[in-house]
């Protein structure tokens, strides 16, 4: 146990601990700037409860920055964002030295109430008349002058909300009271002068919504809503009564563009448009109805395009063209007018046929078809020879292939014809007057045969299918393309001079549609160094270093087509053409047609064959001969008119 003298000195220590711990907190409550300490009552955060938009649960001392700073124009934006901004800008507060005696918190209990109530101003129970009795009853304390601060950014913040609504008695009572504030000059004299140019809009504005009313919104020019719209603007650039006043009358004038598409008047819409994007470029209703039009616009040129589509198929071409055209005028980009663009050029120009398509046409009273046609584009070339050529090939000169064609594949074969003969009843000038030209092997050149006919081949033995007929007349040729007609239903002929000249060059320019010398490769039935008869026979003009293996004609298409997807142009046999012979090409067509005379009996003969020199293989050859004429070297093809 403890000895009783250790009792009596904790005893002793113990009171003066005491009462030095009770001095010291009679100073520091007494006199607490000697401390350098604020009372500790006072430092309580008021946190006011303001009215909150739907959605909003922040005070707004805890509104975040990227709040506080969000969104143009700060007028429009919700009171506490604009009041928390401006209470931001006025945070000095003063230093208090006593805590707020009971009465001075009375006071600032109500004004909290007051405030969180949204009551401001008006009456002696106002938040502002709170605040400031508590901050006159103790000028030094913290939260009456934050208070004062909290309304003063209030005040501000409605009275700039009814300015930009023009609200102006609401904003002058505002004003009013807001004078009353301390540290409220700027703010108030700022305010003053927007609520003086207010009232001086007014009448303006009034006046504006007035003219919308009556359907006066952009016109007349001068005299309308939107010019007085733009003068409070330019009064007060930041009035958002003028700015809805503009969306108003830019939404008028999209209605006028709706009405003239309900009519099917773009070009009126479109004009529209335009005016609506000077009055307010970019706004969203003038994106959404532009969208619209335009939608309704591909919706309108899809409909007329489709009626077109419809007219084609009818083959009613102008029809089509017309609607074609009416579609393109209400939609110009529209994508399928390109492809309906070649649809119609194609009907107008290769009877829905498009270039180098190959087709047949079927016979319409018995089973078969035409042989294999080649669609030959459009196009001009440079017809006959230059200062090299002979004077039947001259003078050289332009004709334009206007409307497409169709032309055999290949020459008309045996077998095709032999079609002919045995359903038409056809005897061939050949069986009817007797005999051919044909190649004796023993000589070496053509000679006449009284038995030599169409069946048979170039040295008058039996010909197979696959080869070209020969040994037939111009008359024969023309039989069959006549009786063709009357089979398809289909105009055919045999081809014109310049039809054949044009389709041989297949685009080319050269001497020979391959180029201008020997091929590079079998391209044609030609006359070749390295040929030779079946008696070993050579010939004495051939292009130099080639061969085909064939003397004498191939079956048809054995070579390689020219550009234009025809076979055997420049070889294999020369070929009948509907023109009658001109010593030149004086006067001669330039649209392609035939040159006719009437009763005429010399024809022209078109392409080199397999006994031709390299000279007669050239693509501007041409040569005459009497149309009663059978040769193992002529055979023919036929073209469709498209």
């Amino acid at each position: 146990m403890p000895s009783n003298s250790m009792l009596q000195r904790q005893r002793t220590l113990g009171g003066v601990f005491g009462i030095f711990v009770l001095a010291f907190g009679l100073g520091y409550h007494f006199f607490p700037g000697l401390f350098h300490a604020e009372p500790v009552e006072v430092v309580r955060k008021v946190v006011p409860m303001l009215p909150v938009l739907p959605g909003h649960t922040a005070a707004v001392d805890e509104l975040a920055d990227d709040q506080l700073n969000a969104g143009p124009p700060i007028t429009l934006a919700p009171t506490e964002v604009i009041a928390a901004r401006l209470k931001h800008e006025h945070t000095k507060l003063p230093r208090q030295l006593t805590a707020d005696t009971p009465q001075v918190r009375a006071l600032l209990n109500r004004a909290d109430k007051a405030l969180a109530a949204g009551h401001l101003m008006g009456d002696p129970d106002s938040a502002a008349a709170l605040f400031l009795q508590a901050a006159k009853d103790k000028p030094d304390s913290r939260r009456a002058a934050q208070g004062v601060i909290e309304v003063r950014s209030r005040l501000v913040a409605q009275i700039e909300r009814d300015i930009a609504l023009g609200n102006a008695e609401d904003a002058g009572d505002g004003l009013a009271t807001l004078q009353q504030l301390p540290d409220s000059m700027d703010d108030a004299s700022r305010l003053a002068a927007a609520l003086k140019t207010l009232t001086e809009v007014r009448p303006l504005l009034a006046k504006a919504a007035g003219l919308l009313q009556q359907g006066k919104a952009d016109q007349p020019v001068g005299r309308s809503a939107l010019d007085i719209y733009r003068q409070v603007q330019r009064l007060d650039p930041q009035n958002a009564v003028a700015e809805q006043g503009v969306l108003d009358v830019q939404h008028a004038v999209l209605d006028r563009a709706l009405a003239a598409v309900a009519q099917n008047d773009f070009t009126s819409a479109d004009k529209v448009l335009a005016e609506a994007q000077l009055i307010h470029p970019g706004s969203q209703q003038l994106h959404d109805v532009r969208q619209r039009v335009d939608d309704m616009r591909t919706s309108r040129a899809r409909a007329v395009l489709d009626q077109a589509r419809s007219a084609l198929d009818a083959g009613n071409l102008p029809m089509a063209a017309q609607l074609a055209a009416q579609a393109r005028a209400v939609s110009p980009q529209l994508a399928d007018l390109a492809a309906f663009d070649q649809q119609l050029l194609n009907a107008q120009l290769y009877d829905n046929h498009k270039p180098g398509q190959v087709f047949s046409d079927r016979y319409v009273d018995v089973t078969g078809q035409s042989p294999a046609m080649v669609v030959v584009p459009t196009g001009s070339f440079l017809m006959g020879a230059t200062s090299d050529g002979g004077a039947a090939e001259q003078p050289q000169h332009k004709v334009n292939i206007a409307q497409g064609f169709a032309m055999s594949r290949s020459a008309i074969t045996v077998g095709q014809y032999r079609e002919f003969v045995r359903l038409s009843g056809y005897v061939p000038d050949s069986v009817k007057r007797g005999g051919a030209s044909v190649y004796d092997e023993r000589s070496g050149t053509m000679h006449d045969d009284s038995n030599a006919n169409w069946q048979d081949d170039y040295a008058g033995n039996k010909a197979a299918d696959n080869l070209p007929v020969v040994n037939i007349s111009w008359g024969d040729a023309k039989a069959y393309a006549d009786w063709l007609s009357k089979r398809t239903g289909k105009t055919y002929h045999l081809p014109s001079e310049a039809e054949f000249a044009y389709a041989l060059r297949g685009g080319t320019t050269t001497r020979y549609w391959w180029g201008d010398g020997t091929p590079k490769g079998k391209l044609e039935n030609l006359t070749g160094s390295r040929d030779r008869s079946p008696s070993g026979r050579r010939w004495n003009n051939a292009f130099r270093d080639y061969g085909d293996g064939y003397w004498g004609p191939a079956p048809v298409m054995s070579f390689a087509p020219n550009p234009f997807g025809l076979y055997d142009m420049g070889g294999n046999v020369s070929e009948w053409t509907a023109d009658c012979w001109h010593d030149n090409y004086i006067r001669a067509p330039l649209d392609g047609g035939a040159w006719l005379n009437p009763g005429c009996s010399v024809r022209v003969l078109r392409g080199g064959s397999w006994g031709s020199s390299p000279d007669q293989a050239r693509s501007e050859w041409r040569q005459a001969a009497d149309a009663g004429l059978r040769s193992g070297r002529i055979g023919f093809r036929i073209v469709r008119d498209l």
